[in-house]
């Protein structure tokens, strides 16, 4: 018989995790974008930064809280459970990154709550939420997302791997590696779509934001959210395959 608690501290800390994660990576966007913040015009140095510790700080808040694997991204659960062959967490982890999101994501628009009515460009605000591409061609947009992914589980799985770190990493040293590559994606494959490389991370702020009453909102870009929650699933599930064929674990 499965013990409750084993089954509910992951997943605790998923949901602690991702809500981290979007309250600082969300909220870097909006004190970039929103009129009248002190970090408005920050640039997008601040906020890929800004992404970069946000993940830091929710993985290490999602590893402090027990058991959980601090994933905080459907597509990492899925080259997890590839990867491992634990299905279980697709059915505990996802909906828990998403609640998370969600919730992180409405207390951003708490946070700066006087400045949405001082902000006339309903993309900006958008931006405050979910992800948009700079120029939309589709299938070129889902490719960017692909990559993106594909190189962060890559990554990823590397540093953790044994070859790598035969020892194990040392302790604490995880969140900073994961946190600083996924400030190098923002950097160099973020211009394309704003890199979601999650899908929680766009799914979750984006169903907030069509149904919080955000003062002079925009609609919520649904036609389009199918490549910043399919293209990283696919990403992921081809660097599972590549790590699995390779032997990197």
């Amino acid at each position: 018989m499965t013990d409750l608690s084993s089954v509910l501290s992951p997943v605790v800390g998923e949901f602690i995790g991702t809500f981290v994660l979007i309250v600082l990576g969300n909220g870097v966007v909006a004190g970039a974008l929103l009129n009248r913040s002190k970090g408005q015009n920050a640039g997008w140095v601040a906020i890929t930064a800004g992404w970069g510790l946000a993940v830091f700080a929710g993985v290490a808040v999602s590893a402090a809280l027990g058991d959980s694997d601090g994933h905080l991204n459907p597509a990492f659960t899925l080259a997890s459970v590839m990867m491992t062959g634990n299905a279980m967490r697709l059915l505990t982890y996802i909906p828990a990154q998403l609640l998370g999101a969600f919730c992180g994501a409405a207390v951003v628009w708490l946070f700066y709550k006087p400045h949405w009515e001082v902000t006339e460009d309903v993309g900006a605000k958008f931006g405050c939420f979910a992800t948009s591409p700079a120029i939309r061609s589709p299938m070129w947009n889902f490719f960017s997302e692909v990559v993106g992914t594909f190189i962060l589980v890559l990554v990823a799985t590397a540093l953790f791997s044994k070859r790598v770190s035969p020892a194990g990493l040392a302790p604490g040293l995880g969140p900073v590696l994961v946190g600083s590559l996924v400030w190098g994606i923002g950097l160099s494959l973020g211009g394309a779509t704003g890199y979601a490389i999650n899908p929680a991370r766009d799914l979750g702020p984006r169903l907030a934001h069509f149904v919080l009453p955000v003062a002079g909102k925009g609609g919520s870009d649904w036609g389009y959210a199918w490549v910043p929650i399919l293209g990283p699933m696919a990403g992921a599930a081809l660097a599972a395959g590549l790590v699995l064929g390779l032997g990197m674990l």
